[in-house]
């Protein structure tokens, strides 16, 4: 009887030694979880709160300092010819996922046909420098201000929840499009609510030399990242030829990706000119 009990000893007691490991190895994979899903909660309040917390400040003290320094400043008048706020690099330069269209425009931009000022001819100034900041562009529909610079680059300028300028596009308030590029979801989002703009809306764009208004137009709700003709001169989608224009104007083009926290579409906004 005794050497039966002691063979039994041994069966107990790696029973006990695998139920231990086992729960040793349930244990940690708890760990891994919880920890993995703590990193993941960061990065998601990351991304979606702080990172909009310090662009929306860094971009109302951008507008500010715009405003205050224009109101000391008044417009310098130049005598050297029509200059443009656009540069001719190429407008692929932003990531897919910053609400730009893909391409550049075939034309650069001009401020010769802008309206006057009641001087006879429209201000003239140096064109701004990439990621360089030049305009207030404010939509009261959505209670936006928020400053424009000239580019779409993420780093030097979407990511600063700046509204970017597409390089190559018109100066406001002349003849031609002025299209701006936002970011939809994070980054401060400016153009988050874009998509409750409706015809009629008033838009404007405040630059040193004046304030420029817009009134919404047409909406293009989705198209292609790679859908260029919005934001040409006489801008017209190519995907969906049914939107746009047909003749020169003034217009303002509005860009974002749709939906929410993707960059598979792109949402339009057009404005013309009133004023």
């Amino acid at each position: 009887m005794r050497d039966r009990g002691r063979e039994r000893v041994p069966v107990v007691v790696q029973a006990r030694s695998g139920r231990r490991g086992l729960a040793r190895v349930l244990w940690f994979a708890a760990e891994t979880v919880v920890t993995c899903g703590v990193l993941i909660l960061l990065l998601v309040v990351h991304q979606l709160w702080w990172t909009n917390q310090q662009a929306r400040a860094e971009a109302g003290e951008q507008v500010a300092l715009l405003e205050r320094e224009w109101d000391i400043s008044p417009p310098v008048v130049e005598s050297s010819g029509p200059a443009s706020p656009g540069v001719t690099a190429s407008a692929s330069a932003a990531g897919s996922g910053a609400g730009s269209v893909t391409g550049a425009p075939s034309a650069s931009p001009s401020r010769s046909a802008a309206p006057s000022r009641g001087s006879g001819e429209p201000p003239s100034a140096s064109p701004p420098s990439s990621g360089d900041t030049f305009a207030v562009l404010r939509i009261p529909r959505i209670g936006l201000s928020v400053p424009v610079a000239q580019g779409i680059s993420k780093s030097k300028v979407l990511d600063k929840g700046y509204v970017g300028h597409y390089p190559g596009t018109a100066a406001p308030g002349a003849v031609g499009n002025v299209a701006l590029a936002g970011h939809r979801n994070t980054h401060g989002e400016p153009f988050r609510y874009v998509n409750r703009l409706r015809k009629g809306d008033e838009i404007s764009l405040r630059t040193r030399e004046g304030t420029y208004t817009y009134r919404v137009d047409q909406i293009l709700p989705v198209t292609s990242p790679r859908d260029t003709g919005v934001i040409q001169s006489v801008p017209r989608s190519i995907v969906k030829p049914s939107y746009g224009y047909s003749r020169a104007g003034s217009y303002l083009t509005l860009t974002t990706c749709t939906p929410e926290f993707t960059s598979r579409y792109r949402l339009v906004v057009w404005a013309t000119l009133r004023r």
